[in-house]
């Protein structure tokens, strides 16, 4: 097996726009994080978002070091992660810089966690740690609230935003089973659901 570069080797070149299309093909979810600091509120659109940790329950947003989300994440305070439904591709445009013509449909825009309405889920965090990602920094988020409901949501793949296919088998993927026990954490289909917690 060849031996893998330890900490501190420089990466072999890219092409970056290459890169950029090759890493299009995974499809992901839309979000937008929005924040207050004093009388401003920002928010931007980002597709790099995911799950870290359940215990603690965690969360990772990676954000251009160059943004202003970046800086303003990095200051004191709580944020929001909205994770667009897939009747929002307006507001997704709107928060990568292409402003929509109606208002944008904030549940509480004073709140000190502003977030937006009609989304399928969101998650109030508050700044956990901060890490290295190049030319962007990793966030990594203590989720302290969180809420969702049933709906369809908004995907991103090869720069377009695809429909997203239901399927009801029962044989769907729930979990990774990796070095766990099988029978232990086989997946209970009629469980209810029990993720909703409080919102704002």
């Amino acid at each position: 097996m060849p031996e893998r570069g330890g900490v501190g080797t420089a990466p072999r070149p890219v092409d970056p726009r290459a890169l950029r299309s090759c890493m299009g093909q995974f499809a992901t979810g839309v979000t937008v994080i929005t924040c207050r600091r004093g009388d401003l509120v920002h928010g931007t659109t980002v597709n790099a978002f995911t799950s870290v940790s359940l215990d603690p329950p965690l969360a990772l947003v990676a954000l251009d070091r160059r943004s202003r989300a970046d800086a303003l994440l990095r200051e004191d305070g709580d944020y929001v992660v909205n994770i667009l439904d897939a009747s929002q591709r307006d507001l997704a445009m709107h928060f990568a810089g292409r402003p929509m013509a109606e208002p944008v449909p904030w549940v509480d825009e004073q709140s000190p966690r502003p977030r937006l309405a009609g989304t399928v889920a969101h998650l109030v965090c508050r700044p956990w740690q901060l890490h290295d990602g190049g030319d962007h920094t990793l966030h990594i988020g203590s989720i302290e609230r969180f809420e969702s409901r049933p709906g369809r949501p908004l995907l991103f793949h090869g720069g377009a935003f695809p429909e997203l296919v239901p399927d009801d088998s029962p044989g769907a993927w729930s979990l990774c089973l990796d070095g766990m026990d099988p029978v232990a954490h086989l997946p209970v289909h009629d469980e209810p659901n029990r993720a909703d917690r409080t919102g704002d």
